[in-house]
């Protein structure tokens, strides 16, 4: 489709900038512009053929439910996030979408965002890595993707109009970095603007943000869209680069863009740029083939699934099951699996797996009886609650294993608000208690969108299986787990505390009047737990296997000033063939900022038959090592030492090597506010300011310096300019002058 933009009246272009209706573009047929459709995802496809919501209220045509976020995060599995946009992207094309909303990359800054379900993680490069991993796979299948919400969007609690205030540094490190890389190295079709605003400016009229960061620094080619009535004023959007307002509103704010044209307000130029973009998107290829590979589909989704387990806990190797008689399963979510969230990403499932069935197969192959009992209601108000806790805890009496099915139900967890807690309901705490009591073994499968607490009860039961929502086929792949057919080898991407008032966020989380302010900084999630020296129950990074691994051999090669490779040996010691996690951070007090105590840089996820070894190499580029420097807003390798550390997770370091890196050359140039310190430091005007303050001295003066040489740490934090009022000047304006120009004849080097 080729379209000459010229030839469009002004109103046919403002009407391109905006929805036709609920999920498509507005199109033109008699110049061949269609119309494209947008559609949420991002685990799965929601067309809506009925009354369109943004909410999940309203039924949507049947696709495949695979895992969400939550759980493709827990897999720390490039190849599993790639096999869900595959996938997606093939039902995509079964439907005739053209951009499937997704995925989300925002950071779980606090446990009790409610669509952390959504998102991968709490570290910004394992978020990155897995979305790009996503969006390449589902795009080279057909349809385009929207990387959401752009940006800071951490919360649900006055979603649509909280300012998350954030310095920015922590937007650079943190908030930032998993955009980037998506957009560097997947090039998505678009990026949806979030509702919030930033530092008081909603996302969807950010200049800063959706024009000088995402396009002139990071090259975004594709076009921005709103979430869904995130738009407060289209014309400063459409100034700011927010190109396609969705949903359509029947071209009530086309008017608006007219008229600012018309009354010199906003540049044609600025609004042909728009009309560009989403042309290019209108011209995506979006062939229907109607086929959806309902089995095929339901069987990966079951594969997926598996791999995102987290075993947690397995005592006296609990699991898997065996060498058992009977089995009591527990809980309604055994039999009424709850496998996603809610809200707008809410799919329409072509089938669920239910895990007790599974369970009742593999136990029927092994001779095993299963008895179920119900245990507890998700249902407020039942007034047998102890009846059923009683008839529980008789059931797993009589097993030699006891299975209790706990969680959060879509009235604890959705999107539109957040969690006000960590604990699982009451009625579910005690009755595991009471199955733990009675039981011979005790395993706790858990269903959970966000991380809940285990404290009260994590230390009467044998074995934790974190299950978070692993999509349709989910029950299955628990069952496949809990009886060994599947090697459990999830990894925490989010760390689990044992208080929710040791989360960095808490003093802030959720605001107040209309901000939020991110107060911890660089500091979110085990960044803080791990510097701050503050224990928790299970660490970022965590998860147990059915086998055994050993790391050695790690060997370092620099690879130029700020380059490193990293080769490490893992070798499967145990009786099973398993999965494994190389994690690989990063730790330094380099630069003049304060860094977290470690920081994931890089990791591989491995497969091993039992004795068999292998080496994997990783490279650390410069950004594995810098910090963004606020002062020259730039990335910035300090010079100094830097620890490469393999960790189990991020507590758990087995190998350890230290590099030193030359480093940037930075040279800041003075002013009369930088401080004596910073004057004295400059490696070019330093020498020649302590050589004149030499030639000034008096041989008593000079003596009395010798005999107190720390006497500048008084004054070196003393701007220069209060420095020369302290002193009576101490030294000569022109000569200062003479220097601040020297000064800047060293320009920085990052």
């Amino acid at each position: 489709m080729t379209v000459d933009i010229s030839t469009l009246t002004l109103e046919q272009k403002a009407s391109l900038l905006s929805g036709q209706d609920f999920w498509s573009s507005q199109p033109i047929p008699e110049v061949g512009i269609p119309s494209i459709v947008l559609t949420d995802g991002p685990h799965g496809i929601r067309r809506q053929d009925a009354e369109s919501d943004h909410l999940g209220i309203n039924d949507a045509l049947p696709s495949t439910c695979f895992p969400p976020a939550v759980a493709v995060g827990s897999s720390w599995d490039p190849q599993i996030a790639a096999q869900v946009g595959a996938a997606v992207g093939r039902e995509g094309l079964a439907f005739g979408v053209g951009v499937v909303l997704g995925p989300g990359v925002n950071i779980k800054r606090s446990p009790l965002c409610g669509r952390n379900f959504e998102y991968y993680s709490e570290d910004p490069l394992l978020s990155g890595v897995l979305a790009t991993a996503h969006v390449n796979a589902m795009q080279d299948v057909g349809p385009g993707a929207s990387v959401k919400h752009f940006a800071a969007n951490n919360q649900e609690h006055e979603r649509m109009r909280i300012s998350a205030d954030v310095d920015e540094r922590t937007l650079r490190e943190i908030y930032l970095p998993a955009f980037e890389r998506v957009v560097t190295e997947a090039a998505p079709a678009t990026v949806m603007a979030s509702y919030n605003k930033i530092n008081g400016v909603y996302a969807s009229q950010n200049r800063w943000l959706l024009t000088d960061v995402l396009r002139t620094e990071w090259g975004f080619q594709g076009a921005v869209v709103s979430d869904w009535g995130a738009v407060s004023n289209r014309v400063a959007g459409v100034a700011a680069g927010m190109d396609l307002e969705m949903p359509g509103n029947g071209g009530g704010t086309d008017q608006e863009i007219v008229d600012a044209v018309r009354n010199g307000t906003l540049d044609e130029r600025v609004v042909d740029e728009s009309v560009r973009r989403v042309l290019a998107l209108a011209a995506r290829p979006t062939p229907s083939n109607g086929t959806l590979e309902v089995d095929a589909h339901h069987t990966l989704a079951r594969t997926l699934a598996a791999d995102s387990i987290v075993l947690l806990k397995n005592e006296d190797d609990a699991l898997p099951v065996a060498d058992v008689s009977r089995i009591a399963v527990i809980g309604p979510f055994a039999t009424d699996p709850r496998f996603q969230g809610g809200g707008s990403s809410h799919i329409n499932a072509t089938r669920t797996d239910a895990a007790l069935d599974t369970i009742r197969d593999h136990a029927l192959e092994r001779g095993i009886t299963v008895e179920y009992a119900t245990g507890f209601l998700l249902a407020d108000g039942d007034e047998d609650t102890d009846a059923r806790r009683a008839e529980a805890a008789s059931t797993a009496a009589r097993a030699d294993i006891a299975i209790v099915f706990a969680g959060l139900s879509d009235r604890e967890e959705s999107e539109g608000f957040d969690r006000e807690t960590l604990q699982l309901p009451a009625a579910q705490i005690d009755l595991i208690k009471a199955v733990a009591a009675v039981a011979p073994r005790t395993v706790v499968v858990l269903s959970n969108g966000g991380v809940v607490s285990l404290e009260g009860w994590h230390d009467d039961v044998d074995a934790i299986v974190e299950g978070w929502l692993l999509g349709q086929a989910g029950g299955s792949a628990i069952a496949d787990v809990l009886f060994g057919v599947v090697n459990p080898s999830g990894h925490l991407a989010e760390t689990i505390p044992l208080r929710l008032e040791d989360n960095p966020s808490w003093n802030n989380f959720p605001g107040e009047q209309g901000h939020v302010r991110y107060g911890e900084g660089v500091m979110v999630g085990y960044r803080h737990y791990e510097t701050a020296g503050i224990p928790v129950r299970y660490p970022f990074g965590h998860g147990l296997s059915y086998t055994t691994f050993a790391t050695t051999g790690l060997e370092i090669e620099q690879a130029g000033s700020d380059a490193v490779t990293v080769r490490v040996t893992v070798t499967n010691t145990g009786t099973r063939t398993g999965k494994h996690v190389v994690q690989l951070y990063v730790a330094t007090d380099a630069g003049p900022v304060r860094r977290p105590a470690r920081e994931l840089r890089s990791f591989a996820k491995i497969s091993l038959e039992p004795g068999h070894t292998e080496t994997v190499e990783l490279t650390l580029g410069r950004r594995a090592f810098a910090y963004w420097d606020v002062e020259l807003s730039q990335w910035v390798v300090p010079a100094g030492e830097y620890r490469i550390q393999v960790g189990e997770n991020v507590s758990t370091i087995v190998a350890e090597h230290s590099v030193t890196l030359e480093g940037d050359v930075v040279v800041r140039a003075l002013t009369m506010a930088s401080t004596v310190g910073d004057w004295f430091a400059h490696p070019v005007v330093g020498p020649a300011l302590m050589a004149g303050m030499a030639e000034g001295l008096t041989e008593e003066q000079a003596q009395q310096a010798e005999q107190n040489p720390d006497a500048l740490k008084m004054v070196e934090s003393m701007p220069m300019q209060q420095f020369l009022t302290f002193t009576n000047g101490a030294f000569p304006l022109e000569m200062l002058e003479q220097l601040m120009a020297l000064s800047t004849d060293e320009p920085a080097n990052a």
